[in-house]
């Protein structure tokens, strides 16, 4: 029996709690994936209306929710920042799964932000004063200067984390599993938030949905 049909014929719905539920999957897709299992989808909307998405990494998934960090000021930045929510979309291929989630935006702490800037490689951390995200760019030479000014400048000692630049927390209102299944009837199991305190373990509701 091949992996998917091993899948198929399993319940890989192991756990009633969607954070614990996720954990166990995004473990998975870890030993499977041949590049970032932890690539999601992320999507915003602008100021007017407009849906917009991008890739991005998840950086922490916890009771509290899931962060990533970004440039404040880029284009992801400034609709979080205006909107307040956002939605994922995690897709294993090689698994045929699929983890989506929704909810509100809050800020990482700047303790939180400070912990996961310095952990990054140091011309990451360059990277993060030199690119004005989203901005109008005239040549590949103009980046270039921009990375030798603060690569002069941070030559020595730790580079700080630039005050533009931090993490958001999505705090899961509902979180959907999706797995593939023969001729496309597949196993849909949405879980929904029962209140909104960060931290405490909320109550969720479960549903399974028509493919």
């Amino acid at each position: 029996m091949t992996d998917t049909a091993t899948d198929q014929a399993s319940d890989v719905f192991t756990s009633q709690d969607p954070l614990v539920l996720f954990e166990q999957w995004l473990a998975t897709a870890g030993e499977s994936e041949p590049n970032d299992p932890n690539a999601m989808a992320l999507a915003t909307v602008d100021d007017d209306g407009l849906p917009d998405v991008r890739m991005v990494l998840l950086k922490g998934a916890d009771r509290e929710g899931f962060v990533f960090y970004t440039n404040l000021e880029s284009a992801k930045g400034q609709e979080l920042l205006n909107s307040g929510k956002a939605a994922l979309c995690f897709h294993w291929k090689s698994l045929r799964r699929q983890v989506r989630v929704r909810g509100p935006v809050v800020g990482v702490s700047n303790e939180e932000a400070d912990t996961y800037f310095q952990s990054r490689a140091r011309d990451s951390r360059i990277g993060a004063w030199a690119s004005r995200q989203s901005q109008p760019l005239e040549g590949r030479f103009e980046l270039e200067k921009e990375v030798a000014k603060y690569t002069a400048k941070y030559a020595v000692g730790q580079v700080p984390r630039p005050p533009h630049w931090s993490g958001f927390r999505i705090m899961p209102q509902q979180i959907e599993f999706w797995r593939d299944r023969p001729f496309r009837l597949h196993d849909r199991l949405v879980f929904r938030r029962q209140g909104h305190l960060i931290g405490k373990n909320w109550n969720w509701t479960t549903e399974h949905l028509f493919p």
